[in-house]
């Protein structure tokens, strides 16, 4: 029986099975242990294809969305695509993200964390290949947004800004050679096994409790996030420019557009996932309970005149002598 290590964080080596059944899968067009990230020889490794394929999306979402108004078509269902979408992006994510902790706790335990997110050593063959896969899924997590088009759903600056912008910072980050690149990478695999999953138990009519949760791992993902990027940029700016006047730990792999397109983008969604938090769950939530607050202060009254009305009937009061609020009460009543 294998037993759990550092070296082997499940017990047993998930690399050399995923290498087979991609190879045999593909029969043997990919094998994962013969990757090699080569721009130009590979399905959008330059800028050129990847900025029309994000192109292509906004215009493909923004100009169906338009004509399906226009035309004033009924809402597709589609629940069955929908269901199969969302589990294969929450399998696709969670084995991503087991391979990747195959890989990074190694990497970690035998030369820390520094080593991890700055070495130029990091950036592992195995690891380059996930970061490749990951990146080519970002493409298909497009899709997303077909389906909110042709259900007729409302399209939020914030989920269309995400996807285009989220391919094009995972395309910056592999070109520039990013060692740290693994932290968002993580992370946003795990907020996704559970985001795509929810989606999943949602398209078959499961409601779950944990709605909320979804958006807070997501803002939590990014606070992390930008904790390692402002530190691993930081290091990079005070090596390369300040070098005697700021104090740093050593240079972190990458290049310097890399870097700042990471912590632009991230910053980006740090903020509009905030917003969206606020103005979906705290707004909302207040607003709901003011109304209910609202309403039940005004059924006490209705009830209170109903009772009043109730007593006077009771003591033979005539409806003509009762005061205008009641009669007013005792017509909205019938």
């Amino acid at each position: 029986m294998s037993i759990l290590s550092f070296d082997k964080p499940f017990g047993i080596e998930l690399w050399p099975i995923f290498d087979s059944f991609a190879a045999k899968a593909t029969h043997g067009a990919f094998i994962p242990s013969e990757f090699e990230f080569v721009a130009g020889k590979l399905p959008l490794s330059t800028l050129e294809p990847v900025l029309y394929s994000i192109a292509a999306y906004y215009f493909i979402v923004f100009g169906g969305y338009y004509f399906i108004k226009k035309l004033e078509l009924k809402p597709l269902v589609l629940n069955t695509l929908f269901s199969a979408h969302n589990l294969f992006l929450t399998s696709a994510s969670l084995v991503l993200l087991t391979l990747m902790v195959e890989q990074l706790v190694p990497i970690i335990y035998h030369h820390g964390l520094f080593y991890a997110i700055c070495n130029t050593k990091a950036w592992t063959q195995e690891l380059v290949t996930l970061y490749y896969l990951n990146y080519l899924i970002k493409f298909v997590e497009f899709i997303d947004t077909f389906f909110l088009v042709v259900k007729q759903k409302k399209l939020t600056f914030l989920h269309t800004y995400h996807h285009g912008a989220t391919a094009l910072l995972c395309y910056t980050q592999l070109v520039g050679v990013t060692s740290i690149s693994w932290v968002p990478i993580s992370l946003n695999l795990g907020v996704h096994v559970v985001m795509y999953w929810y989606y999943f138990l949602a398209s078959r009519g499961i409601r779950v409790w944990w709605k909320e949760w979804v958006t807070r791992f997501q803002i939590m993902q990014f606070v992390l996030d930008l904790g390692f990027v402002y530190f691993a940029s930081y290091q990079k700016f005070a090596y390369t420019y300040f070098e005697d006047v700021l104090p740093y730990c050593g240079d972190c792999a990458g290049t310097m557009l890399a870097a700042v397109s990471g912590c632009a983008i991230l910053s980006s969604y740090l903020v509009l996932f905030i917003a969206f938090y606020i103005e979906v769950y705290r707004k909302q939530g207040k607003k709901s309970r003011y109304v209910k607050k609202v309403r039940g202060g005004v059924a006490a009254k209705v009830n209170e005149y109903v009772l009043l009305e109730d007593k006077q009937l009771a003591s033979g009061a005539s409806s003509r002598s009762s005061s205008p609020v009641t009669r007013n009460l005792r017509s909205r009543k019938a």
